[in-house]
């Protein structure tokens, strides 16, 4: 694809040599020249003098050298995601249904539709048009996938479970599942039905290895455009809102609501029915206790959760702490020698 063809396909304005051919992309600092690179940040700005690309993706602003082909667009980064589907297009699979997948009865499938080897799609499931069913699959009984949805190998997605047009969910996501609910009788733990459903809804993507658990009653669901990362676990009666995106190893306890936009960072735990206000930050290994609410906008860390400033301040405070000892130390010493002398 020639320089001028990419900037063309961008909407975007290139300066410097239009046919040159790019015939991939890489990293600034490995990129040759027949390859497309971005430049997203300061420090990818000081590398991009040194860089042999043979196209940089810039900011409008950005001063490139006479010599430098570039292409210049408001966002650099996404125009470079765009442009790597460009050159590495998603493999298609060719419509069908394979010899070894089951199919039960009154399935509404739309057209385009592929279904792999040993998958199997319950009674009364709906497949829109051109949605991928992997290898391996287990789709249970009145299952919903809309149009464009791509699950990769080994899905499993329990019966009752509504999934928007164009999600995709990664390999061993198990949707659906019965959320932990249990009651003591007797001293015994005893099982509490889970007979709720899941909502997902459309542009979601789920990492591999997540769960998404059904409610107990009522509905567990996740809203328009949420990615969640791979071994991310959403608790039962949890309702995830729009646009949020959630990090590794992040558990959601039951009853938990994240407003839109919210971002939460990896290995956070948020207790039951917590709220995380539309647009707040949790960083990475937050604790959020149950029941708690984070204004919108917050950005908290640490365990428990508090205001970033303070959780600095903290950190700060206990790297003192031997500074501290050693003071208290030498103050003792001086007390006993008063002491001593009086």
């Amino acid at each position: 694809m020639r320089v001028r063809e990419l900037a063309e396909w961008l909407g975007a304005t290139f300066e410097g040599d239009g046919e040159k051919e790019l015939i991939g992309a890489a990293p600034l600092e490995t990129a040759g020249g027949s390859e497309a690179a971005f430049v997203g940040t300061r420090k990818a700005a000081a590398q991009a003098e040194s860089s042999a690309a043979g196209c940089l993706i810039v900011p409008l602003e950005w001063p490139s050298p006479a010599y430098r082909t570039v292409i210049r667009t408001t966002d650099p980064r996404s125009a470079f995601a765009r442009a790597l589907s460009r050159f590495y297009p998603t493999a298609e699979l060719k419509p069908g249904v394979h010899a070894t997948a089951i199919v039960g009865k009154d399935v509404e499938m739309g057209a385009l539709v592929y279904i792999g080897p040993h998958a199997v799609v319950g009674d009364g499931a709906r497949i829109g048009v051109a949605t991928s069913i992997g290898a391996g699959c287990f789709v249970g009984k009145r299952v919903g996938l809309g149009e464009g949805c791509v699950l990769h190998p080994n899905v499993t997605v329990y019966e009752n479970v509504d999934i928007g047009r164009g999600s995709i969910l990664h390999s061993g996501c198990v949707i659906g599942a019965d959320g932990f609910g249990y009651v003591m009788e007797n001293e015994r733990w005893h099982k509490f039905p889970q007979v709720g459903r899941v909502e997902i809804g459309s542009f979601v993507e789920i990492g591999a290895n997540s769960c998404v658990d059904r409610a107990a009653l009522g509905v567990t669901s996740i809203g328009e455009g949420t990615k969640l990362d791979n071994m991310v676990h959403v608790g039962h009666n949890c309702r995830i809102g729009r646009h949020v995106v959630v990090a590794a190893q992040t558990g959601f306890s039951g009853g938990v609501v994240v407003e839109d936009y919210a971002v939460i960072g990896g290995q956070v735990g948020i207790g039951d029915k917590a709220r995380i206000g539309t647009r707040a930050v949790l960083g990475s290994g937050c604790g959020v206790l149950t029941s708690k609410i984070v204004a919108a906008g917050a950005t908290l860390w640490g365990t428990p959760a508090r205001p970033l400033k303070q959780h600095l301040e903290q950190l700060a405070n206990l790297a003192r702490l031997p500074e501290l000892r050693r003071e208290m130390t030498e103050i003792k010493r001086r007390l006993a020698e008063l002491e001593r002398g009086a």
